[in-house]
């Protein structure tokens, strides 16, 4: 296009001006931390895009640009305490623009616990009211840290993610200019209760919990690498799952088995006709069902959505075998519906299934309660697992000789300690008490078991 001679050129001569960006008034706090800053130099600003973020104890506020224009300069960094009137950046805007600018104002948002009312909010960042002709699409996610931040979130969504307990370094922005939205923080949570966060390159473990720091080894001596066996894969996996998702209480407990291995001892020869080896586990598998018939929520499972809980009519009892290439708990059927001779050889195959690498799925599906028993092998106490979606699980611990208060004089008495682990969500303290007793019980007298 031309102009007649004498005629400005309205483009040749606009005129720009370096416009210095303050922190305008937050109120009644002398010294705020800079949390994000959301521009970098020779990025194009429109008036009432956000600038940096700030927080306090109380909130967190956006300062947004007065003008509109290209940064030119940025002056501050995440971690920075700034006050009010504070230089943070240069603007490159049109002279006019910036004489007709208004001063800006921090957009403030409440904390987490109290939304903002409608009429007072700030006004929308750039990316929502803009038209989405003009919006350019955007190929992958762009790293938020190139822009001087560790992410690129709005304080409402940094606040959704603090309420969830999501670390938002670990969520990949889908937004304009990488910005996490929402949506990406759903999708996070998402991804990590389907178990597929290792596949995406997130951390194990949960939504917030960070990874476990890789380590070169070798530079403190020789090493040798081993891969895990599969089995050891495979339960490594549930128990890590088990132990994120169930809130674990542990209830330890001793019982006086003196009479009860009395009584196994003498039976051993009937035992031996049996072709079976009697063992005190089977009693303590009786023990615990008589209990679990008293106590029904310990042989329970919690429903998917947490809101009731499943109670089985059947008893159905897990025992952890200690195999070479690893753990794995063979399920006992109809516990109940048999003697301890029965038992035992039902232990006794099971274990040598296990042993042989021969178990199918069908032996280790349907467990209502576990038993783990390191009685012979030793220790003192130690606190199992939950075998989820199972509520509780009972560890046996070395049997030794006690002296023990009769009311007259010490004696010599057996005694056994054990442990039951349990979901809070399902089982009381309290309860979880009064089973660990009447289990206690049923040992020490094993003639309760027939009333």
């Amino acid at each position: 296009m031309r102009f007649a001679h004498g005629e400005p050129n309205p483009k040749r001569n606009k005129k720009m001006a370096t416009q210095q960006i303050n922190i305008p008034d937050i109120g009644d706090f002398d010294s705020v931390e800079v949390i994000e800053v959301l521009v970098a130099e020779g990025d194009v600003v429109a008036v009432d895009d956000s600038l940096v973020t700030l927080e306090s104890d109380k909130a967190t506020m956006e300062i947004p640009s007065p003008v509109s224009g290209k940064v030119t300069k940025v002056t501050v960094k995440v971690g920075d305490s700034v006050a009010e009137g504070d230089y943070i950046l240069d603007i490159e805007a049109d002279e006019a623009a910036a004489e007709d600018a208004p001063k800006a104002e921090a957009k403030k948002e409440e904390p987490a616990k109290e939304a903002p009312k409608a009429e007072k909010s700030a006004p929308a960042p750039q990316e929502t009211k803009a038209p989405a002709a003009n919006v350019p699409p955007v190929p992958k996610p762009v790293n938020a840290q190139s822009m001087g931040a560790a992410y690129h979130a709005s304080p409402s969504v940094r606040a959704f993610a603090r309420k969830l307990g999501v670390d938002l370094n670990a969520v990949t922005g889908t937004g304009p200019k990488g910005r996490i939205q929402q949506n990406d923080v759903e999708a996070m949570i998402k991804s990590v209760m389907q178990g597929s966060a290792a596949a995406s390159g997130q951390p194990q473990g949960g939504a917030g919990i960070p990874a476990v720091p890789e380590i070169d080894f070798s530079q403190f001596g020789e090493t040798e690498t081993v891969e895990l066996g599969r089995i050891k894969k495979i339960s490594g996996k549930f128990l890590q799952t088990s132990w994120l998702n169930v809130p674990h209480v542990t209830q330890f407990d001793e019982s006086d088995i003196t009479e009860m291995d009395a009584f196994r001892k003498s039976m051993k020869a009937q035992a031996e006709k049996a072709g079976v080896k009697l063992t005190p586990l089977v009693f303590v598998m009786k023990a615990v069902v008589k209990a679990l018939q008293e106590f029904p929520n310990f042989n329970a499972s919690l429903s998917p959505d947490g809101q009731s809980i499943i109670k089985k009519h059947y008893y159905n009892i897990g025992v952890a075998v200690d195999t070479p290439n690893g753990l794995v708990v063979p399920v006992v059927r109809d516990v109940d519906q048999k003697g301890i001779f029965d038992l035992s050889k039902d232990l006794m195959e099971l274990s040598a299934k296990a042993r042989d690498g021969k178990l199918t799925p069908a032996d280790m599906s349907g467990g209502c309660f576990t038993i783990s028993s390191l009685g012979g092998i030793g220790g003192t106490q130690f606190t199992p697992i939950v075998n989820a979606p199972e509520v509780a699980i009972m560890g046996l611990s070395k049997a030794k000789m006690q002296p023990v208060w009769n009311g007259a004089e010490f004696e010599p008495r057996l005694v056994m300690p054990f442990s039951v682990s349990y979901d809070h969500r399902v089982i009381d303290g309290a309860e979880g008490v009064r089973f660990t007793t009447t289990v206690g019980q049923y040992l020490t007298d094993l003639r309760q078991l027939i009333l």
